[in-house]
């Protein structure tokens, strides 16, 4: 044997030693890609229920949302129905006050007026 075939040996045997320590980290990098192919389908299967049942949330909260805007829009005509009412009470009580108010002081005063001079005759 020679010393280019010694050399060409050794190489082959390192050459050797080398891949079968490459395979081993090869091998467990292999066995974490099928487990992350099996979680990825996992989750893609686990996912559909979830988006499904929070597409049916989103649907009953949005007619939710629509019934509460008829609510706000009924308090908000009933809210003007009163200050209309509250608008009209105030306007017919200035009226009152105006056409009445006057000669009710005025009678009342000359009421007084009458019951007082009425008892001071009478104790005399």
């Amino acid at each position: 044997m020679t010393v280019g075939e010694i050399a060409g040996l050794l190489a082959a045997v390192a050459l050797c030693v080398l891949v079968a320590f490459c395979a081993v980290p090869l091998f467990k990098l292999g066995r974490v890609l099928e487990e992350l192919r099996l979680t990825v389908r996992d989750v893609g299967h686990n996912s559909v229920p979830i988006l499904q049942e929070l597409k049916s949330t989103v649907e009953a909260t949005n007619d939710e949302i629509a019934k509460l805007s008829l609510v706000t829009e009924d308090v908000h005509k009933v809210s003007g129905h009163a200050t209309v009412v509250s608008e009209n009470a105030a306007q017919m009580s200035q009226l009152f006050s105006a056409t009445l108010g006057g000669p009710l002081v005025k009678t009342a005063a000359f009421t007084y007026g009458v019951r007082s001079a009425l008892k001071g005759r009478r104790k005399k």
